[in-house]
């Protein structure tokens, strides 16, 4: 019975230390995580990385970055999903 009790805990263990080892498969994971990381909102990196894979990662890692690069922005993350919304109507395509 130990046994049994000693492997269930083994194996949750194992779990957490691979659930902190996640890895990048995909160069729009990638983008998009680079995009959460350069705006400081982790939080929302599954957006981000959904917002890489269906629009232009290019465009939307090269906004991040010029967000991040003005200091009188409070929240970089709406400022960011902000304009996001506003250029897709005026691109004519997603972002």
């Amino acid at each position: 019975m130990k046994d049994l009790h000693e492997a269930r805990l083994d194996y949750l263990r194992n779990l957490k230390e691979r659930a902190q080892n996640t890895r990048v498969t995909t160069s729009h994971q990638l983008i998009g995580l680079s995009i959460a990381t350069t705006l400081r909102d982790m939080e929302h990196r599954a957006l981000y990385i959904k917002l890489a894979k269906e629009g232009n990662p290019d465009y939307l890692l090269s906004l991040a970055k010029s967000i991040a690069e003005k200091p009188d922005i409070k929240n970089h993350g709406a400022y960011f999903m902000r304009l996001v919304k506003r250029s897709a109507p005026r691109r004519g395509t997603q972002v």
